[in-house]
């Protein structure tokens, strides 16, 4: 009982802690997500927002983190059965 009193705040924000990793990942490697920033990136490249090398730049980014959050999509489908 008296360890729970001492502990608890730390569980508490290793708790915190977990869920906000797991909402940046969630921003991170949202394939919904990245595919809109994507249309964004070429919208700005197409107003003259963004230079061809800014663009090049971060679409190399986007499609990393794409390719990512496929290869995450299907781990979890296939862990499912």
């Amino acid at each position: 009982m008296i360890q729970k009193l001492f502990t608890a705040p730390f569980d508490l924000l290793i708790k915190v802690g977990e869920k906000v990793q797991e909402e940046a990942d969630k921003e991170m490697y949202d394939l919904e997500t990245i595919q809109k920033k994507l249309v964004h990136l070429e919208l700005m490249l197409e107003m003259d927002e963004v230079s061809e090398e800014e663009y090049k730049e971060s679409e190399e980014e986007l499609l990393e983190r794409y390719e990512i959050a496929k290869l995450k999509e299907q781990e979890q489908f296939y862990n499912r059965g």
